[in-house]
C-alpha cells in the first residue's frame, strides 16, 4: 500500500512539474520584448571565418560577431553566441534555444519557409576549392561529373551541387569540407566564397588550396523566428549602420562584399 502512494505521489509531482517545464519557453509580448526582457540576444551560428570565428585568444570575432555586438548595444541586451548543429537549425529557432541564425547564412526558400528574414546584407557565391595542383584539371561543372564533391551539411554548397547533378559527400561543416581536401579524403569541396577567401592561398590557412571557379552567386540574410517583430527591428538598424558607414568599415575589415555597394 505504501509503495503504490509513493508512486502515485511521484506521478502527482511529474503532473505539475511538465507543465510548468514547458511554460518555461512561453512569454505573451512580442519576440522583441521577450529578448529585452532576459537581457540576452542568442545567437545561433558555426565557426565561420571571416564572419563568426575566434581569435588566438578565444573570444569569438568576425563580420556578423561584430555585426550582431553592434545590434545587441542599441537594444540594450547581451549578446551570446551559441554554436549549432547547422543542419537543425530551425529547430533551434522554434524551440527559442536561439534567438536568430547569423552566420553567413545563403538565403533561400528554405530560410522563407522556415524563420522571418532580414533584408539581404552580404554577397557571396558557391565556389569550388581544390589544391593548386588540380586547379586547371578542375576548372568548370563538366570537369566533375566523375568526382565526389566535399560540402558542408544543409549547406547552400550541397544545394548547388545537387541543382547541378554533381556527386557529394556531406561534412559537419565548411571547415571539415577544407580539410577534407587538404587531406586527400576528397578532391574538391564547395563552399561561400568568403570562406574560400579568407582561408585559401598563400599565406592563408590552407596555402595548397584555391578557388577555381563560381557555381552560383546568393546573398546572406539573418532569420528570426516567424513573426518576429526582431526582423523589423535589425532590418532598421542595418539601414542606420549602413547609412552612417559602420557597416562598410566592418565589411572592409573582414574583407566582405556590401549588398549595398551593388546597388
Amino acid at each position: 500500500m505504501k509503495f503504490t502512494k509513493i508512486i502515485a505521489l511521484i506521478l502527482a509531482i511529474m503532473m505539475v512539474a511538465l507543465p510548468l517545464a514547458s511554460c518555461a519557453k512561453k512569454f505573451n509580448g512580442t519576440d522583441l520584448e521577450y529578448i529585452t526582457d532576459k537581457g540576452k540576444l542568442v545567437i545561433g551560428m558555426t565557426d565561420y571565418k571571416p564572419m563568426n570565428y575566434k581569435d588566438d585568444k578565444g573570444n569569438w570575432i568576425g563580420f556578423d560577431t561584430e555585426f550582431a555586438q553592434l545590434v545587441g548595444e542599441k537594444l540594450g541586451v547581451e549578446v551570446e553566441f551559441v554554436e549549432i548543429d547547422w543542419d537543425s537549425k530551425w529547430e533551434f529557432l522554434e524551440a527559442k534555444d536561439i534567438d536568430c541564425v547569423w552566420n553567413g547564412m545563403t538565403l533561400t526558400d528554405e530560410a522563407k519557409n522556415n524563420a522571418s528574414c532580414t533584408d539581404t546584407y552580404v554577397i557571396n557565391a558557391q565556389v569550388l576549392v581544390t589544391k593548386a595542383e588540380n586547379a586547371e584539371k578542375y576548372a568548370d561543372k563538366e570537369s566533375l561529373k566523375d568526382v565526389e564533391i566535399a560540402v558542408e551539411v544543409g549547406s547552400a554548397g550541397k544545394g548547388v551541387c545537387a541543382e547541378a547533378e554533381l556527386k557529394f559527400k556531406e561534412w559537419p561543416t565548411q571547415a571539415d569540407a577544407l580539410m577534407a581536401v587538404e587531406s586527400g579524403k576528397a578532391e574538391a569541396c564547395v563552399i561561400d566564397i568568403t570562406m574560400a577567401n579568407a582561408m585559401t592561398g598563400e599565406g592563408k590557412a590552407y596555402d595548397t588550396l584555391t578557388t577555381t571557379f563560381s557555381l552560383s552567386e546568393e546573398e546572406y540574410a539573418i532569420a528570426c523566428r516567424k513573426d518576429s517583430d526582431l526582423t523589423a527591428k535589425i532590418n532598421e538598424l542595418m539601414a542606420e549602420f549602413i547609412e552612417d558607414g559602420t557597416l562598410g568599415k566592418l565589411a572592409e575589415k573582414y574583407e566582405v562584399s556590401l549588398v549595398a555597394d551593388k546597388k
